[in-house]
Formats: structure tokens, C-alpha cells, sequence
């Protein structure tokens, strides 16, 4: 009897860009999802790549760790997922593309590196999932999807607006990148939605809030209703900042706020998205040094996972 041959290290050897291949979740090269390593864009439909900037955070550094974190809590994704009942890597082709080469010595060149390196993989049409890296990372990260899209609408969750004043143009600040982007015109505030928001800002740029509190009284489901009614079928970027979660789910990140999204409601939110027409997605803010158990890196890992599905469930 011929038993199939375990394999390993399909990052590197991974003969089709999409299924699956059984591999032992404890050894091997750790790309995300166990996907191919390769900057070879033709034939995929979703790039997943590392953003690894935290020297624009207000507390706690440390996302610059964050992508290498997320691809090794995602060993475990390497199969059908509960309760889509498929695997994303079924209906999409997905390639790990690295991480993009930022001098944090040299804080002028960060916005024009990541432009730079997103503006291949967005201009090729496929979907971009990055792993941040600390929350600006979206701000140059949205200019190259503008680019090719527009204004976009922004699907935005966290703890914070992001949304602070801030008018100088050298400014890193990742308190302030969606102020910076609704007045570039990067986002249409008009189409955009916060969720879990619970800190407070006294303009909030014409951005719809749902706030933690209005997540707790009216549920998952109304909040994905919601989200749908605002953006409708408008361009959209989904950012998922980890502190969007309680603390209790989300200890490992810069700037932890008490009274959160659990792990279970934003993953039902996520789920209620897939009739949105989203451009681009990215997960952030996962400081793996002030983690616990890496439940913090398997939290942000498992949104990166929704994420995919959502993307798979439109294309099944």
C-alpha cells in the first residue's frame, strides 16, 4: 500500500498556488498560510506581504516583529476553516511576497519604500493583505491602492480613530494617518465606517462610528448590516488594527484599551462582509513583546484568515 508522502516546507516547494498539502505545523519554513514565497506576481489572486514599521507608534514599540509573529501563528490555517467549510487557498491563488525593505533610519523614506513596494502587486490586480507594522503603514499603503481606485471607503477597526490633526507633511504618527488621508483624498469619509472605537476625538472627519459600546448593545450581525448599508459597493479598504480587541485578546500591542471587541465578534463581523467590494486589506499593531501564549500573533492570524475567506466566498 502506497502511503502519500509527508512533505515540508512548501513555502518553498509548493508545486500550485492554490490547496492544500498536509505538512507538520511545528517545523518548516514559515511563510503565511504555508503559501509559496515568491515575488513572481502573474497567476495571483491575493499577495500576502510584511509591512515591518513601529517607529511610528505614541506607546509601546515592537510591530516591526509583528509580520514574522502572524506567519508563525498561521500554521495551523493550513486547511478548511470553521465555518466556511472550505479552505481559502481552495478558490484563490495566494502567495506569500516577503516584507518590504524599510530604513527606519532614514524616517523620509518610509512613506515612498512602501508606495513603492505596494504599487506592483496593486497595479498587477491582485488583492493585497498586508501585515503590518505599526497602523501607518495603511496611510501609504491606501495611497498606492488610490492610485488604481480612487477615493476608497475604509472599513476600519480599532480602538482609535486615528483621525488626531496633524498638518505636517514629514509627520510619522499613526494616530494621525486617516487625518492625513481624508484630507489627501484617499478616503471618501462619506463611504467609511470605524468599528470598536473607544477613544475619543472631537471631529471625526464625517467617518460613521460604531464604538465598542454600539457593538456590545446591538451585535455582530447589525454591525455588518450597517457596515454594508455605508459602503456599499464602493471601493473599499478593510483595516483590522489587532487593539481593536479587548485586552484579554490582545494583550501584545502598542496601545491597549480596555472594553473591546472579543476574538468571536470581530470574526462575525468579518463574516458579514463578503458582499463589499474590497481592494485591499492589511492587519496591524501586533507587538509580539508585550504577548502572552502568542494569542495576540493566533488573534491577528485568524482576522488575516477571515479576511481570505471573505475574498474566497465571492469568487466560489
Amino acid at each position: 500500500m502506497n502511503e502519500p508522502r509527508l512533505q515540508a516546507d512548501l513555502a518553498l516547494h509548493r508545486p500550485e498556488l492554490r490547496g492544500y498539502v498536509h505538512e507538520p505545523a511545528y517545523a518548516g519554513v514559515l511563510s503565511f498560510m504555508r503559501r509559496r514565497y515568491t515575488r513572481e506576481l502573474a497567476g495571483a489572486d491575493v499577495v500576502v506581504t510584511g509591512i515591518p514599521l513601529d517607529i511610528a507608534t505614541t506607546f509601546r514599540p515592537g510591530a516591526r516583529l509583528g509580520p514574522a509573529a502572524m506567519r508563525a501563528a498561521s500554521v495551523q490555517l493550513n486547511e478548511k476553516l470553521h465555518p466556511w467549510g472550505f479552505g481559502p487557498c481552495e478558490h484563490l491563488s495566494v502567495i506569500d511576497y516577503g516584507d518590504c525593505a524599510i530604513d527606519h533610519h532614514r524616517p523620509s523614506t518610509v512613506v515612498d519604500s512602501i508606495v513603492a513596494h505596494a504599487r506592483p502587486i496593486v497595479q498587477s490586480g491582485a488583492t493585497m493583505l498586508s501585515l503590518g507594522g505599526d497602523h501607518f503603514v495603511t496611510y501609504p499603503l491606501l495611497k498606492a491602492h488610490a492610485e488604481k481606485h480612487g477615493p476608497l471607503a475604509i472599513v476600519h477597526f480599532d480602538a482609535h480613530c486615528d483621525t488626531w490633526p496633524d498638518d505636517a507633511p514629514e509627520s510619522l504618527n499613526h494616530g494621525t494617518m486617516f487625518y492625513k488621508a481624508v484630507k489627501d483624498g484617499l478616503i471618501d469619509p462619506t463611504r467609511s465606517v470605524q468599528v470598536g472605537i473607544r477613544t475619543w476625538n472631537d471631529d471625526f472627519m464625517g467617518i460613521e462610528v460604531l464604538g465598542a459600546d454600539w457593538v456590545h448593545e446591538h451585535g455582530p450581525k447589525a454591525v455588518a448590516e450597517r457596515i454594508r448599508q455605508i459602503v456599499g459597493q464602493h471601493p473599499a479598504y478593510l483595516t483590522f488594527d489587532i487593539d481593536c480587541l479587548d485586552p484579554a485578546y490582545a494583550p501584545g500591542t502598542g496601545t491597549p484599551v480596555p472594553g473591546g471587541l472579543t476574538s468571536a465578534q470581530a470574526q462575525q463581523i468579518l463574516r458579514g462582509l463578503v458582499p463589499l467590494k474590497i481592494v485591499g486589506m492589511d492587519v496591524v499593531e501586533v507587538a509580539p513583546a508585550y504577548d502572552h501564549a502568542e494569542i495576540t500573533a493566533l488573534a491577528a492570524a485568524h482576522m488575516a484568515a477571515e479576511m481570505l475567506c471573505v475574498l474566497a466566498a465571492q469568487r466560489r
